[in-house]
């Protein structure tokens, strides 16, 4: 996703580590920035694989890791982290950077999670909430977005009776965009907890962060249906 983010948006793409803090004894710290100089080759070396036009920067930057990405998100178009559920809590589930990305940075964020083989033919939806709260129409613009570079259809979620025109209207700017409204009071986190769609990517507001482990959950935990689905915080 970092790699197509850059893309359209005509940026490079920073690579960044996060070591531990310094700590003796000091052979641990090095190892630590062994460790990272070995991981940002591998990434780097697995974007160029990909033959894609991007302008690869790497970091190393000095931990705790949450509060460092959160500094760097100031000068960010978004950040892009992975995220491995494990455990009861919200920072358990989501991991303590993935959880202070979402409340604190100063940019829209991408939790991204794994992804199992899909079926053949599988419809992979991007889910977005559609209201009239402060910010909503630039969440959406970025929903629309999102499609475009994934070439995936829209599930848009609202009760408003304007709804349907106000998709329509976005059909009409986005011809390539497939949308479809869906009558619904539920946020995002609660459509999904009780529906089986295939979602590939919801995107929610800043406001909705508190509900980012509702919507993620642990990986293969039975629980949640949506465990491969990424989640997009937009802020602006």
């Amino acid at each position: 996703m970092g790699v197509d983010e850059a893309i359209s948006r005509s940026v490079p793409l920073p690579l960044v580590c996060v070591t531990k803090p310094k700590h003796p004894p000091a052979e641990d710290y090095y190892e630590d920035i062994r460790h990272a100089e070995a991981s940002l080759r591998a990434a780097q070396a697995a974007v160029e694989a990909a033959g894609k036009p991007v302008k690869v920067e790497t970091a190393i930057l000095d931990g705790p890791a949450g509060p460092a990405l959160v500094e760097e998100s100031r000068d960010a178009a978004i950040i892009c982290v992975g995220s491995v559920g494990i455990g009861r809590y919200a920072r358990s589930i989501l991991g303590s950077t993935a959880t202070d990305l979402a409340e604190k940075a100063h940019c829209p964020v991408a939790i991204i999670r794994p992804q199992d083989e899909q079926p053949r033919h599988a419809i992979n939806w991007i889910v977005v909430e559609v209201n009239e709260q402060p910010g909503n129409e630039a969440v959406v613009k970025v929903a629309i977005q999102e499609a475009t570079l994934r070439h995936a259809p829209i599930l848009a979620l609202g009760n408003d009776h304007s709804l349907e025109d106000k998709v329509e209207m976005w059909k009409l700017h986005h011809p390539g965009v497939h949308i479809y409204p869906v009558s619904s009071e539920a946020d995002v986190a609660h459509f999904l907890k009780n529906h089986d769609e295939r979602v590939q990517l919801a995107v929610i507001g800043g406001s909705q962060a508190g509900e980012l482990a509702q919507i993620v959950g642990p990986h293969g935990h039975p629980v949640f249906h949506h465990t491969e689905s990424s989640v997009l915080i937009v802020r602006h």
